[in-house]
């Protein structure tokens, strides 16, 4: 299965899960969810739980195939462009890290 196609029914399912009752639903709360799938990946890497830490990032790439399927972004396209752009950048972008 492509990306597109995760993206496309991560949304479905977080459609038909309640998440979209408000249609006016600011995008600042999707990316809030994906951030806190973030935070719970770096908290099950804290505890040293690496099962659990998988589970977090896959949740994370859920949440963010949910927002492009939302937003209708080919976000195959996307990635390929922008890995493109990075080849041409410098190390480390200039910076320490």
């Amino acid at each position: 299965m492509e990306i597109n196609e995760l993206s496309r029914l991560a949304h479905e399912t977080a459609v038909e899960k309640g998440f979209y009752e408000n249609p006016n639903r600011p995008l600042s709360e999707i990316l809030v969810l994906i951030i806190t799938e973030i935070s719970e990946a770096v908290q099950e890497d804290r505890k040293g739980n690496f099962e659990k830490f998988k589970e977090e990032i896959a949740d994370t790439y859920i949440r963010l195939g949910d927002l492009c399927g939302f937003l209708d972004i080919d976000i195959e396209a996307e990635i390929k462009r922008k890995m493109e752009i990075n080849k041409s950048r410098p190390k480390k972008h200039n910076r320490r890290y």
